[in-house]
């Protein structure tokens, strides 16, 4: 019975060590799943109020959001000139994926182009987001047909 016993203990002081650690890791993995849901919750809150921007028509706030603001070769200058489509609805509805610093968050809209004369057409866009200095920022697609670099 002693022996049994001598066994007894020490197993148990073998285990509760070794339990107490994965616990202690299950407790940080689960602080890093909520660390990522309040990263991803960051991101929609930000892409909801850079599309409330755009939707509203107001450019220049909306410059503060975009990876082009932390370029020092940008303008706001250039960022306004662009632009032709107008936005009669957007509801962004999800973080499709995020990876490390980069991130595509599902866009619905239905816009207009008038220049072309396409009116309500609606899309599911894959919008791109990176995360700059901790702080996430829209990046702006650029178009191959209306690049300076297109040849």
């Amino acid at each position: 019975m002693t022996k049994f016993m001598g066994r007894r203990q020490w197993v148990a002081g073998f285990a509760v060590p070794v339990v107490t650690l994965l616990l202690a890791g299950c407790a940080v993995n689960g602080g890093g799943a909520r660390s990522s849901d309040d990263d991803q919750a960051t991101l929609l809150q930000r892409a909801q109020a850079y599309w409330a921007l755009v939707r509203s028509g107001d450019n220049v706030g909306a410059w503060k959001y975009e990876e082009a603001s932390k370029d020092p070769k940008a303008t706001l200058e250039e960022y306004l000139k662009r632009g032709g489509v107008a936005y009669e609805a957007l509801e962004v509805r999800d973080v499709r994926s995020v990876e490390g610093d980069r991130a595509i968050v599902n866009v619905w809209m239905r816009y207009s182009v008038p220049i072309l004369r396409i009116k309500r057409q609606e899309a599911v866009a894959e919008d791109e987001w990176r995360r700059i200095d901790g702080v996430w920022h829209h990046v702006l697609r650029r178009s191959v047909m209306f690049s300076k670099d297109a040849k």
